[in-house]
């Protein structure tokens, strides 16, 4: 099984993130892709709660067959490490397993700050998203270790998105239908 580990706040999803999920999904021949809300960040404190998060990855990646929301650090106490999650998923599921760890590339600025994070390429593929024109510097021990897969620019951020619901500007096409419908329902992010 080749399986991509998509992890974060989602806070909210966007259709970036699902881009993202789509383009390594094909590019790197993937037969999944799990989408795994952080509870507990360790680097940031998301704003909804972490089961509304999670609801709405669940709606956002429903009509996607490759693309699945996962649980697993939801129902883990403790702080959210990367770390521990590709230990629990290689603990989870049945041989042969290769695991594909996907993120911006962004991310990778700091990685070397990450809980244990050398074990991280023993334990993954390390993929670093970027767009056209993007540049960005990594730790060299990291640098000869991940890959970079390059993905047609989507300006889209969460921290966007949640800009402009606390100006009242609309939101569609940034966000799925089912997940801007339940950010109106349960008013998150005013």
């Amino acid at each position: 099984m080749r399986l991509g580990i998509f992890g974060g706040s989602f806070d909210p999803i966007h259709n970036g993130h699902l881009l993202v999920a789509s383009e390594a999904s094909e590019a790197l021949r993937l037969e999944r892709v799990l989408f795994i809300t952080t509870a507990r960040p360790t680097h940031k404190t998301p704003i909804a709660p972490p089961e509304a998060r999670h609801e709405m990855t669940v709606l956002a990646t429903a009509d996607d067959e490759r693309l699945v929301a996962s649980r697993l650090e939801l129902d883990r106490p403790g702080p959210s490490y990367t770390v521990d999650t590709l230990e629990g998923l290689h603990r989870g599921w049945p041989p042969p397993l290769e695991l594909f760890f996907i993120t911006g590339a962004d991310a990778y600025n700091d990685v070397n700050t990450w809980h244990q994070a050398e074990r991280l390429t023993e334990l993954a593929q390390l993929v670093a998203v970027t767009r056209p024109g993007y540049t960005y510097r990594m730790d060299p021990f990291f640098s000869s270790r991940v890959h970079t897969l390059e993905i047609p620019g989507l300006e889209i951020s969460s921290s966007m998105i949640r800009s402009r619901l606390r100006e009242g500007q609309g939101i569609r096409y940034l966000v799925p239908r089912l997940v801007e419908e339940y950010i109106v329902k349960h008013r998150l992010y005013r």
